[in-house]
């Protein structure tokens, strides 16, 4: 079983920026690929980012791409989202999921969400412009 922690969500002005963070137990952490997605009212969750267990291997949204920075501290078991030049369309909840199985390369693993077996609660980001 593998528990994911979300933090760092809040109400931030248009161009402003946020740090998400996700802390994850387990022992093996370096070994779960791992991914960032948003959920806006009404609308499915989507990708934003996605991380492999070393870093070698990132993935990013179209709509976030230069943006938005995937990273992982493995001595820490956690993994960030820095969300710089913040839009009121980046509104929505943010989860971090983790894949424990399967490549470490590919987007459409990352970018589904399908991919992931365990999901944090979610923390909320607010744009207001």
């Amino acid at each position: 079983q593998v528990q994911l922690v979300e933090s760092g969500g809040g109400l931030v002005q248009a161009g402003g920026s946020l740090r998400l963070s996700c802390a994850a137990s387990g022992r093996t952490f370096s070994s779960y690929n791992m991914g960032w997605f948003r959920q806006a009212p009404g609308k499915e969750r989507e990708f934003a980012a996605g991380i492999s267990g070393h870093g070698g291997t990132i993935y990013y949204a179209d709509s976030v791409k230069g943006r938005f920075t995937i990273s992982r501290d493995n001595t820490k078991n956690t993994v960030y989202l820095q969300m710089n030049s913040l839009k009121p369309e980046d509104t929505a909840v943010y989860y971090c999921g983790a894949r424990i199985k399967g490549p470490s390369s590919g987007r459409y693993y990352y970018a589904n969400k399908h991919e992931y077996a365990y999901w944090g609660q979610g923390t909320q980001v607010t744009v207001s412009s």
